[in-house]
C-alpha cells in the first residue's frame, strides 16, 4: 500500500502532516511456511524446537546445527551452517547474542530467508547492559534484507500449514483457518495456544522486541493469507504510527477485523505536566485515540481478547449493538441485563411478529420480554426451543445469546441445547451464541460442535458482552494521517497574552485584551470596555496563586491590578453569556502524535474529568461526535429550557487549535484553553497556555 494516497479533510488552513516512511517491507513467506528449518544452537531450547514442529506435523526438512556434530533430538547436527546443501528458508538462531550476530550474517549471505533471533540482552536490557542498544543495531546491519524476527523472540506457529518455530511447548492443532494472534510477550503467546475454548488460531506469532520487522508488518503479510478470518494484537507499544495506519487500512480492504489488547498505560508523562490537560490525556488516551481512529477494537482482558477473536472468526464484526438474549432462568436474565448497563449495547424491545412467534413457541405462561426467561416448559423438546430461540433472532438484531451452562457430571439431557442452537443458525443464518456463565461449564467438545455449525461457543457472560461490544465497534478507519510531532526538548511557557495572539492568528476568537504595568492600569486600559478580567503575568495555574480578579470595574481596575501581585497584568474584556465552559487541548504524546483532549472546563476541570480524546488533524464532524459523547453534551443542545451553545462555533475553535498545533508540530509540547467560554452565539478563549521548545 503507497501511504502517500491517503488524503482527507484537515482543519482549513492547516499544514497537511507527512506520511512517508522510512520502513522497509520484508517477505516472510518463506520463514513463516518454510520447506526448510535450520536449528542453530544445542541446548534444550533447540531440541524443544525439532519436538514443536513434529507436535504440529511439520513435514519439510528440519536440522540442527552445532559445531561438535552431536544429536539433538534424536537427529544429528551438520557443524555448519555451510554444509547444508540445500536452501534454507528459516532458521531458528539458539545462540548468545553476541555469536547471533556471526550467524546472522552467515545465514544472509547464503541467502536464507529468514531467522528467529531468540537471544536477549540487546535494546530490552539496556538498564542492565548499556551496549544493548549498539548489539541490535549490528543485528539489523547484518540481516541487510533478510527478515528477523526478535531478537528475545519465541518465533511462531502456523497451523495451516503446519509449521512451527517454538522452542517450548505448544497447544495449537492443524486447521485450515482461523484467527491470527501476534504479541509482544512469549509468554503469553504459550498460555494462548493453551486455550480451550473452541477457537481456531491459525497463527501465533512473537513480535520480540522487533529490532527490524514490526508487528504492525507482520500483521501486514498475514492480510495476504485469505484462510485468516481475524487479527488479535496484543500490543506493549506502537512503533512507527504509518505502519499501524498502513494496517488499519489494508485490514479493512480485505474485510478482516482487528481486535486489540493495549497494555502499558503510563503516568510518567503526566508528572512533568503543566496544564490541565495532559494530567487528563496522557498516554493511555492516546493508544485509545489512535485504535479508534484506526477502528481496532480493543479489549482489557485475555478471556475476553479471545471470545471476541472466536465471535469475528465465526459472525464477522455485528452489524448492530442491538442485541437478544435468551435463557431458562430469570436469575441470568437479570443478570446479563445488568452487566450489559456498562457497555455500549442495547437490548431492543420486542417487535410484534417476534412476540407472536414466541407466544406459539412458548404459549401464554411465559412472560415476554428481552432479555427473557423462558422457564423450562420446552426444555428436551428440540423443536419447540428451536422455535423459540429463533423468536429472539430478527431484523437489527447483532448477536442473540442463549444462556446454557453444560454440566460437567453428565451433560446428556442438554444435548438438546446444541441441537437447537445449531437449528437456528441453519434456518435463520442469524449471528447466534450459545453463552455459559462459568468458563468450566461448557465442554470443549461441545464448544467444537457449535463452531463447526456457525454458532458462537462464549464462555462467561461478561466476555460474551465484551465480545458483542467489540464486534460492533470494529470500524471504519480514518484515513488521515495522524500528525507526527517532533521531538524538540520543551523550554519555553508562553505568557497567556502570547498564547492567545498565537492561537488568534489561526481563527481562535479570543476578547480584547491589553497587557499594562500593574500601577498604571487603569489609564493604559481606558480603550476596553468593562467589566474586566485582571490576570497575573508569568504564573501557570493563576487561579490557585489568586492573580485572577473577575468583574473588576474601571473604578477598581487599579486596586486589583496591584493586588494581583505580580509587576505586568493582562487585562481583558469578560465573556459573558455563557451556556457552557469547555477544555479544549492538545498534549504531545511521542507514541501516538498529539492528543487533542475536550471536556468540560473550568475551574472543576479536573474533579469532572468529563473529557474525550481524538488525534490530530480530526475533521469536524469528527469532533462533533467526540463532542456528543461528553457528560455535559446536554449543556450545549439546551438543557431544561437553558439556550443551546453555538455548537459550530466551538468546531471552529477546536479547528484553530488544531491549524496552530499542525503549525507549529515541530516545537510544540502542549496547548490548553481552559476555559473557553460556550455561548449562544460564539465561543470564545478566556484563558490559554502554549507550551514549546523555543526552537
Amino acid at each position: 500500500m503507497n501511504t502517500s494516497t491517503i488524503t482527507a479533510a484537515s482543519p482549513p488552513g492547516a499544514k497537511k502532516p507527512s506520511v512517508e516512511s522510512n520502513t522497509v517491507t520484508r517477505d516472510l513467506k518463506r520463514v513463516l511456511n518454510p520447506a526448510s528449518i535450520a536449528v542453530i544452537g544445542g541446548g534444550a531450547w533447540c531440541a524443544s524446537i525439532i519436538e514443536a514442529a513434529q507436535r504440529i506435523g511439520y513435514q519439510g526438512q528440519i536440522f540442527p546445527v552445532h559445531p561438535s556434530g552431536k544429536e539433538i533430538a534424536g537427529i544429528k547436527a551438520i557443524e555448519r551452517l555451510e554444509d547444508w546443501d540445500g536452501p534454507i528458508d528459516a532458521a531458528f538462531i539458539g545462540v548468545n547474542r553476541f555469536a547471533t550476530l556471526e550467524v546472522v550474517s552467515t545465514l544472509r549471505e547464503l541467502g536464507a530467508g529468514g531467522a528467529v533471533c531468540f537471544a536477549s540482552g540487546f535494546t530490552e536490557a539496556l538498564a542492565e547492559d548499556a551496549s544493548g542498544a549498539d548489539l541490535q543495531a549490528q543485528l539489523v546491519a547484518a540481516a541487510g534484507g533478510m527478515p528477523i524476527l526478535g531478537p528475545n523472540c519465541y518465533g511462531f506457529v502456523n497451523a495451516l500449514d503446519r509449521a512451527a518455530i517454538w522452542p517450548d511447548q505448544h497447544g495449537m492443532q492443524p486447521v485450515e483457518r482461523g484467527v491470527a494472534i501476534l504479541t509482544q510477550s512469549s509468554n503469553i503467546a504459550i498460555n494462548l495456544t493453551m486455550q480451550r475454548r473452541g477457537l481456531p488460531i491459525a497463527y501465533m506469532v512473537t513480535c520480540g522486541n522487533m529490532a527490524q520487522t514490526s508487528q504492525a508488518a507482520i500483521a501486514m503479510q498475514l492480510l495476504d493469507d485469505d484462510r485468516v478470518t481475524a487479527i488479535g494484537l496484543h500490543i506493549e507499544g506502537f512503533g512507527n504510527l504509518r505502519e499501524w495506519e498502513a494496517l488499519a487500512a489494508k485490514a479493512h480492504d480485505r474485510g478482516v477485523p482487528l481486535v486489540a489488547l493495549k497494555v502499558g498505560a503510563s503516568e510518567q508523562a503526566q508528572a512533568a505536566a503543566v496544564s490541565h490537560t495532559a494530567s487528563l490525556a496522557g498516554s493511555d488516551a492516546g493508544a485509545q485515540a489512535l485504535l479508534d481512529r484506526l477502528g481496532i477494537a480493543r479489549l482489557h482482558g485475555l478471556p475476553a481478547f479471545l471470545e471476541t477473536l472466536k465471535l469475528l472468526h465465526a459472525n464477522g464484526p455485528l452489524t448492530s449493538n442491538k442485541i437478544a438474549s435468551i435463557s431458562c432462568s430469570g436469575g441470568e436474565a437479570s443478570l446479563i441485563a445488568d452487566l450489559s448497563t456498562a457497555r455500549d449495547l442495547v437490548f431492543p424491545p420486542l417487535s410484534e411478529p417476534q412476540k407472536q412467534d414466541l407466544k406459539a413457541a412458548l404459549g401464554p405462561m411465559v412472560a415476554l420480554a428481552n432479555p427473557l426467561d423462558y422457564h423450562t416448559y420446552i426444555w428436551r423438546d428440540t423443536q419447540a426451543m428451536t422455535r423459540a430461540w429463533k423468536g429472539m433472532t430478527g431484523e437489527g438484531i447483532g448477536m442473540t445469546f442463549s444462556i446454557v451452562d453444560y454440566p460437567h457430571t453428565d451433560h446428556t439431557d442438554w444435548t438438546c441445547a446444541t441441537q437447537a442452537a445449531l437449528a437456528v443458525r441453519a434456518e435463520t443464518g442469524a449471528p447466534f451464541a450459545v453463552v455459559a456463565t462459568l468458563p468450566e461449564l461448557m465442554p470443549e467438545h461441545v464448544a467444537d460442535e457449535l463452531m463447526a455449525g456457525g454458532v458462537v461457543p462464549i464462555m462467561g457472560l461478561e466476555e460474551a458482552l465484551a465480545a458483542a461490544e467489540a464486534a460492533s465497534h470494529t470500524k471504519t478507519p480514518i484515513l488521515e494521517p495522524v500528525c507526527l510531532p517532533g521531538t524538540a526538548e520543551p523550554d519555553l511557557v508562553l505568557t497567556e497574552a502570547e498564547a492567545k495572539d498565537a492561537l488568534a492568528s489561526h481563527g481562535l476568537p479570543i476578547p480584547r485584551n491589553m497587557v499594562v504595568p500593574a500601577l498604571d492600569a487603569a489609564q493604559a486600559c481606558s480603550g476596553l470596555t468593562p467589566p474586566f478580567a485582571v490576570k497575573g503575568i508569568g504564573l501557570a495555574h493563576k487561579s490557585e496563586h489568586g492573580a485572577v480578579r473577575l468583574g473588576v470595574q474601571a473604578s477598581d481596575l487599579d486596586d486589583a491590578a496591584r493586588a494581583v501581585g505580580t509587576e505586568t497584568v493582562l487585562v481583558e474584556e469578560m465573556a459573558d453569556g455563557g451556556v457552557v465552559e469547555l477544555l479544549i487541548g492538545v498534549t504531545r504524546d511521542p507514541a501516538h502524535g498529539f492528543v487533542l483532549t475536550m471536556g468540560a472546563g473550568g475551574v472543576l476541570t479536573e474533579v469532572l474529568r468529563d473529557t474525550v480524546s481524538l488525534l490530530v488533524p480530526s475533521t469536524q464532524s469528527q469532533v462533533k461526535q467526540a463532542l456528543n459523547k461528553l457528560k455535559c453534551a446536554p449543556l450545549l443542545h439546551g438543557y431544561r429550557g437553558k439556550p443551546a451553545a453555538d455548537v459550530d462555533a466551538i468546531v471552529a475553535a477546536v479547528d484553530a487549535v488544531q491549524a496552530y498545533v499542525l503549525a507549529n508540530a515541530d516545537t510544540l509540547a502542549e496547548v490548553e484553553i481552559n476555559p473557553l467560554i460556550c455561548t449562544a452565539t460564539g465561543a470564545v478563549a478566556v484563558d490559554a497556555l502554549i507550551r514549546k521548545a523555543s526552537s
